[in-house]
């Protein structure tokens, strides 16, 4: 049985911890399943705890539905998931531990596949940096691993010292993802300038998600016409977000995911608590109304997206 992962990136430990027993309610179910196009179970395991409240399905474990979901902790996120329609997972890696963990986890649960990949932050602080970026590429050939990422730039926490190693190792994971006709997961916090240079410069893969899509209305149409996909967080959701609701107004359909980004940015009004897949009704309910789509098309165009850029699960 996989556990959670006891050893995360630094810039994820950094972060307060979630409190066990604190998810909050579900919410009601999509009409069409959709996937969740980026999440961290091991850390939502590990920092926030077990998915307290669920139906026990057909297959469940005697003491699972006796009320003990840590007989499989993964299988307690994933069937919560299921029950409001989000019945696909990308579990992504975010360092060399967190890549191997997700590529076993990925063969052994079939609404899981997964994404390998050193974070921006954790580049610069490996010394053996091209040792990482290589267990990586070992891994992005499985065949349940569907992308390489999150990869990208971010300078919150290493500030400009960590801009070469960032560089260096994202653009190691195109040319990774190219090689082994993978989808590429992009990482952009406050960095869309430079993630566009490098990407034009090195030649992006047939498929880029930019994960957590955080720009405005000009930057997401600067990625649709390079083909790029968009994947909105609960983010869309907050009430300072008017310019994220914007991009995602202009964002075609045919562009579209949707993501936690588990445990964090938990939608409204549950901002604060700590997030899982089965959450992601809210923000495609939010999207919905952003975008001014009819739920049951958003849900039908967000699942054929999702399985373009992640294949069949």
């Amino acid at each position: 049985m996989l556990g959670p992962m006891t050893e995360q990136t630094e810039a994820r430990t950094l972060r307060p911890a979630r409190r066990v027993g604190e998810f909050p309610s579900m919410p009601e179910p999509l009409p069409r399943p959709v996937p969740d196009s980026h999440t961290h179970l091991d850390i939502t395991i590990g920092e926030a705890g077990v998915i307290p409240r669920r139906t026990p399905g057909p297959q469940t474990p005697q003491s699972e539905a006796a009320g003990d979901p840590m007989a499989d902790p993964v299988r307690a996120v994933v069937e919560a998931a299921a029950e409001v329609g989000v019945d696909r997972l990308v579990q992504v890696g975010v360092d060399v531990d967190s890549s191997r963990w997700g590529a076993e986890l990925a063969r052994r649960h079939p609404a899981v596949v997964a994404t390998v990949a050193l974070h921006p932050n954790e580049a610069p602080r490996l010394a053996e940096l091209d040792e990482a970026l290589r267990v990586v590429e070992s891994l992005a050939g499985q065949d349940r691993v569907r992308g390489v990422g999150e990869t990208g730039m971010d300078f919150f926490r290493t500030g400009e010292d960590g801009r070469a190693a960032q560089e260096a190792s994202f653009r190691a994971h195109i040319d990774i993802a190219k090689r082994y006709g993978r989808t590429l997961v992009v990482h952009d916090r406050d960095a869309h300038a430079d993630v566009l240079r490098i990407l034009d410069d090195a030649g992006a893969p047939e498929t880029v998600v930019m994960h957590c899509f955080s720009g405005d209305a000009e930057f997401a149409r600067a990625c649709v016409r390079r083909g790029y996909l968009l994947s909105f967080a609960g983010t869309v959701t907050f009430n300072s977000a008017a310019a994220l609701r914007e991009a995602a107004a202009v964002t075609p359909l045919d562009h579209l995911l949707v993501e936690t980004d588990a445990p964090y940015l938990t939608p409204v009004p549950h901002r604060g608590r700590p997030n899982a897949s089965y959450l992601i009704p809210l923000t495609v309910r939010a999207l919905a109304a952003t975008t001014g789509s009819d739920l049951d098309e958003l849900c039908a165009a967000l699942s054929r997206t999702g399985e373009r850029a992640f294949g069949p699960w």
